[in-house]
């Protein structure tokens, strides 16, 4: 009976693919699993740690028992036709066809009935108290979705349901492989009772990694036997010794070790003295996780503060405590997961020590190895070669087998964006690998508060099950409620098995300890900052005006009257300002406005920027590392003085992660926590007395200028904002502020305070009349939307851990209308992609309006990976309405391929219209592009 054919000069036995694949996972089992996670699975098997390595190994061999069936025995007729012709393994009319019968799932269904006959504790009519059906079950999955539990009487008359598992020869065969398999591993002790939901997505990941490493064509040619082997004894002892001896060399070149969290010490991870928060969390950390185990940390700190830091160094302690392989850094946007990953690099470096492979991990990720030049690998790249033996030691980077499509998490280090791992608790195919990824990390979240409902639900159903599996958790966060913060740790502590509520109340600063062996959660630690300052707000009441064209006249009592007004000091006296605006649209006009208002500063090299997310992704890469180096922190080494007038026009992008230090802040009204946000980028670092303009002085009174419709009874939210912000939300921000615009805020000692305020029930009862009415209507309607995304994320997702009760497939199972395109994007998003073509003189078409980059023309196996990077570069994300109702010869050329950063790609072909704009018609829109980006009419 084969089992792997295509690629290979002759048909690979199954009972060899089968060895292989064991002797992978004992590898596995060695190399990757921590001491603690193979304790765990014995004990719950009740056999010792060497027995269950045999019998657990044994399991992962039979994962493709269902091959030896007629429809995919079938499928390579040479070696199907001497099987046909014998009467033994005759089979019902059609059986060959049954092609929905895939392998998979009669490995599911006949490995139930050989587990019973071997002696595996049975669950009598309900099958998912088996454990033989349990594993069998399992086993099913190693495609990525688990089938439903079988009843009794379809394990009775398995081949009466299923024509496609054959008949009693068939059956005497796959029993023949099955007792084989069993004999040469040595596998006859028998488990006393089953895996919990935790350990069983363990053992699914092994299973599904160990299958693709033994797998690998290079690895099979290389022992594939010769012509006339017949598996015999002998033979099938030999193959599998020799597979025994080839599983290490696979392993080690695929990158599968551990990592080890070797720095103890502060002072040995960072080349710097650590501040009040880092230094607080270093003195007493170690001592209740030593007491108490590893579990949950979470940190709460302004921006700026060294949360990063504080995390990693966390992590290492929570690392060590837990035998953890690894940490995954996790982050909300693309943009913040590029900027972690050398910080985490270098921590690597110098903190870390074994199998230290980096993997960056978003949808374009790719793109960063990709002629870079950066060192840490990327999943799902075009190139798709096999693994490399390669003798270069260990290295913060990851090789060619682990940049393969749903690989990444497997690396013992990762950096990348929130829903990489948010998927893991989504019916999606392979969301076990995900959760076996992550299983023996350390998961460090970034930004925990800048989740909306639909996130955060899937964030707390992630951490339940990371709690069930015993993994470290860090959460850092610079505005979270009070509520929030308590959800987040609860959610952890159920899963580790406490139920109880811990009434969590975290501190601004500070930071707090939950045990997920005990459950016990610490009183949060306030600690002092470092970077104490008043927090000057401006509250400036406008009329919104951005709709008038920049030449237009100015309004007094306009935004426009007030932008000038704010942005006057900087113009004539120096310094940097940031403008943050609500949408991409608004930001543009307002560049054209100053653009317009400030002429000599719009002229001056510098004096004027645009940062949005609706650029080509290398024109906006550009821009950001124009404004890092313009704005960002000052190099101890240089002479710091005050930096000449230069303004930075930007949306909600520069709220997170950009380390950039502005004079002054000005921003359209937001909810508070993002204003606070915003406003971490004002006088961000000491540039000493000589670093400011006097307007900007004193440095610790950094100065936030909002500009806020809503300032008198019957104001509404600009139409032009649409739905970015909740009304009542940004409602109860205007009141605060009016409140805060007497005596600024504390930062960080009022920020806290502040933050639970914006969400507090009695808020309202300090409205009178309309307002009180006005407000009331609007909470009802933001918490109704709240409850909706959070009912519809608890629809969507997978059960908690408790809830599978031997039933894996709650894991692949999906409800009624949740489709594929449901899961795989953040509801309420509405974005497309689109690829500027640039029509030239001649009429050919180049992917720069220069004319001097072509547009590729791809072949038979689509675009090669340098052509790929050249495209997906100038790939930008618009609104999906754009794109809705257009030609539908906007996709992509068939010879370009069907790599995923092509998928659901239009191809806009832009014509010259002067001035720097090229413009294009696409359904019910006119489509511009120009140096302020993409517009649309």
């Amino acid at each position: 009976m084969w089992g792997k054919e295509s690629g290979l000069p002759r048909p690979y036995p199954v009972v060899c693919h089968l060895l292989d694949t064991g002797a992978v996972f004992q590898e596995l089992w060695d190399v990757v699993l921590s001491d603690e996670a193979r304790e765990a699975v014995s004990g719950a098997l009740g056999l010792t740690i060497v027995e269950a390595r045999t019998v657990v190994s044994f399991w992962a061999g039979l994962h493709d028992i269902g091959k030896i069936t007629p429809p995919f025995q079938a499928q390579v007729h040479a070696c199907y036709e001497p099987v046909r012709s014998d009467p033994t393994y005759v089979s019902a009319p059609g059986a060959e066809a049954e092609k929905s019968f895939r392998h998979e799932i009669a490995s599911h269904w006949s490995l139930s009935e050989l587990f019973e006959a071997a002696g595996y504790p049975g669950g009598g009519r309900l099958l998912r108290k088996s454990v033989g059906h349990q594993v069998a079950q399992l086993l099913g999955g190693h495609h990525g979705l688990f089938g439903s539990v079988l009843q009794a009487k379809q394990v009775a008359q398995a081949a009466a349901y299923n024509p496609g598992l054959g008949t009693e020869g068939w059956a005497g065969q796959r029993r023949a492989h099955f007792e084989e398999l069993r004999r040469a591993m040595g596998a006859y002790a028998v488990p006393l009772s089953g895996l919990p939901a935790g350990l069983a997505v363990v053992v699914t990941g092994l299973v599904v990694v160990s299958d693709w490493l033994a797998s690998q064509t290079s690895a099979i040619v290389a022992r594939i036997p010769d012509p006339g082997w017949s598996g015999t004894a002998a033979d099938v002892d030999a193959h599998w010794q020799a597979a025994v001896k080839a599983a290490p060399e696979l392993v080690r070149a695929a990158r599968l070790g551990r990592a080890r969290f070797s720095a103890e010490e502060f002072g040995a991870m960072f080349p710097f003295a650590p501040n009040s928060l880092q230094r607080d969390i270093a003195e007493h950390l170690p001592g209740m996780v030593g007491e108490h185990g590893a579990g949950l940390v979470l940190v709460t700190a302004p921006t700026g503060d060294g949360k990063t830091e504080a995390a990693l160094f966390a992590a290492s302690v929570l690392g060590r405590a837990a035998g953890a392989r690894g940490l995954y850094f996790a982050l909300p946007t693309m943009g913040t997961a590029d900027a972690m990953l050398p910080r985490v690099e270098a921590f690597a470096a110098r903190a870390m020590s074994g199998e230290r492979a980096l993997m960056l991990l978003h949808s374009m990720a790719w793109l960063s190895s990709a002629g870079s030049g950066n060192e840490a690998a990327s999943a799902d790249s075009p190139d798709r070669e096999d693994p490399v033996s390669a003798g270069r030691g260990t290295a913060v980077e990851a090789d060619a087998w682990l940049r393969g499509l749903r690989r990444g998490l497997l690396a013992a280090l990762g950096v990348g964006t929130i829903d990489q791992v948010l998927s893991a608790v989504l019916p999606l195919r392979y969301n076990t690998l995900r959760l076996f990824g992550l299983s023996d990390k350390v998961f460090v979240v970034d930004e925990a508060h800048a989740y909306g409902p639909w996130m955060h639900q899937l964030l707390l159903r992630l951490l339940e099950w990371l709690g069930a599996m015993g993994a470290p958790v860090v959460l850092l966060s610079a505005t979270l409620t009070g509520r929030s913060a308590g959800s987040l740790v609860d959610a952890y502590r159920r899963g580790s098995g406490f139920s109880e509520p811990s009434q969590v109340v975290p501190r601004y600063p500070g930071w707090l300890f939950a045990s997920g062996a005990s459950g016990e959660v610490s009183a949060a630690r306030s600690t002092a900052s470092n970077r104490a300052r008043t927090l000057k707000v401006s509250r400036r009441p406008v009329v919104w005006d951005t709709a008038e064209p920049a030449g237009a006249p100015v309004q007094e009592g306009g935004r426009r009257a007030a932008l000038r007004e704010v942005l006057a000091p900087v113009a004539a006296e120096g310094g940097t300002a940031l403008v943050c605006c609500t949408t991409v649209a608004e930001a543009q006009q307002t560049y054209r406005d100053v653009q317009a208002a400030f002429p000599a500063l719009a002229a001056r090299p510098g004096g004027l920027r645009l940062l949005h997310s609706r650029f080509p992704a290398d024109v906006r890469s550009s821009i950001t590392a124009d404004c890092e180096s313009a704005y960002g922190k000052p190099s101890p080494c240089d002479a710091i003085t005050a930096r000449p007038a230069s303004v930075l026009v930007a949306t909600q992008v520069v709220e997170q992660s950009l380390d950039l230090d502005f004079d002054l802040v000005v921003s359209d009204l937001g909810p508070l926590a993002q204003l606070l946000q915003r406003a971490g980028r004002g006088r961000r670092h000491e540039r000493g007395p000589h670093g400011r303009p006097e307007w900007a002085m004193p440095e610790d009174e950094p100065e936030l200028v909002v500009l806020d419709p809503l300032t008198t009874p019957g104001d509404s939210v600009p139409r032009s904002w649409g739905t970015v912000y909740d009304a009542g939300l940004l409602m109860r921000t205007s009141l605060i502020l009016k409140e805060c615009a007497l005596e600024g805020i504390a930062v960080p000692g009022g920020v806290q305070r502040l933050v639970d305020k914006v969400y507090e029930d009695s808020f309202v009862d300090r409205l009178e009349g309309a307002a009180l009415e006005e407000l009331a209507r609007l909470d009802e309607e933001r918490l109704a939307g709240e409850a909706a995304e959070r009912h519809l994320a608890a629809w969507a997702g997978i059960c908690a851990p408790a809830d599978v009760r031997g039933d894996l497939s709650k894991l692949s199972l999906r409800e009624a209308g949740v489709t594929e395109e449901l899961l795989s994007t953040r509801l309420g998003a509405d974005t497309g992609r689109v690829l500027c073509l640039y029509e030239q003189a001649d009429g050919t078409a180049t992917l720069d309006p220069d004319g001097e980059v072509p547009v590729p023309a791809g072949g038979r196996h689509g675009l090669g990976a340098v052509e790929l990077a050249v495209v997906a570069r100038r790939v930008a994300p618009v609104p999906g309405r754009w794109l809705r109702g257009g030609d539908s010869g906007g996709g992509v050329p068939d010879r370009w391929g069907n790599h995923p950063s092509l998928r659901d790609l239009v191809l806009l072909r832009m014509r010259p219209v002067g001035d720097g704009v090229w413009r294009c018609h696409h359904g019910r829109y006119v489509i511009s592009i120009s140096g302020v980006g993409l517009e649309a009419e």
